[in-house]
Formats: C-alpha cells, structure tokens, sequence
C-alpha cells in the first residue's frame, strides 16, 4: 500500500513524493509505503511503513484507488490512501530524495510506471 501525503486532507494543495534509492527503479519517483505484515490492517501497516522509512506520524483518511500493474518480474496490486502528517517532520531514511508537488508540478517527476496510473485522479482532486 502507498501513502499519499497531503498537506491537509481537507485542502490538498501539494502531496509528498519520494526518489527510489535503490533496485532497478532507482531514482524515479513514487509513493511512499510498503507491504502489510500478518495481522496488520492496511492502514497500520501504512502506519508502521511511513514511521520506518519517514520517521513521522501519520493520519490515515480515504482509499484513492488501488493500482494493478504488472512489471517484468512480478504484478503489482497497491492500495493508495489519502494521508497527512500529524507529528514530527518528513525525515528521509530509505529515499534518495524527497519533494512536494502541487496540481501544476504534478508531471515534473520521472514517476514510477506503476504511480503514474494514480495521478490523473491525484490532479483532479488537488486545489
């Protein structure tokens, strides 16, 4: 599952990306999250995911939609959901890099081809 970081669920004016730091993918941009462990809900595991490799706590709202993409080596289903921070500061601990993007710098970044599927809906509900 992936976190889309808004900077208020209420007004999304800009969202949170990161710059892969590692694998085939290296450097392009995408959503952060993770995989769900046993026992977790999605949107703990977005919890647990986010705290690991951001160092922040978030706030996890509505599901934006759920990606299905197969890449070369393995399909991919993604769920994605609307978040905020609600204590500590975005703190890079996995990524290369880091950026906020608003509705007109939404198609700056090289994204992943998976995460490209999500910002057609992304653009439409950013003000």
């Amino acid at each position: 599952m992936a976190a889309v970081i808004c900077d208020s669920m209420d007004e999304k004016k800009q969202i949170f990306v990161t710059a892969r730091g590692y694998g085939d993918f290296k450097g392009q941009w995408e959503f952060p999250g993770g995989k769900v462990k046993t026992g977790e809900t999605l949107q703990q595991a977005l919890v647990r995911e986010i705290k690991e490799e951001l160092e922040t706590d978030i706030k996890v709202g509505d599901l934006i939609g759920t990606i299905e993409f197969d890449y070369p080596t393995f399909h991919l289903s993604m769920d994605c959901f609307w978040c905020e921070v609600i204590e500590g500061e975005l703190k890079l601990l996995e990524a290369e890099s880091a950026c906020w993007l608003t509705k007109d710098t939404l198609y700056d970044v090289h994204w992943l081809p998976a995460d490209v599927i999500l910002i057609e809906k992304i653009y439409s509900e950013l003000y």
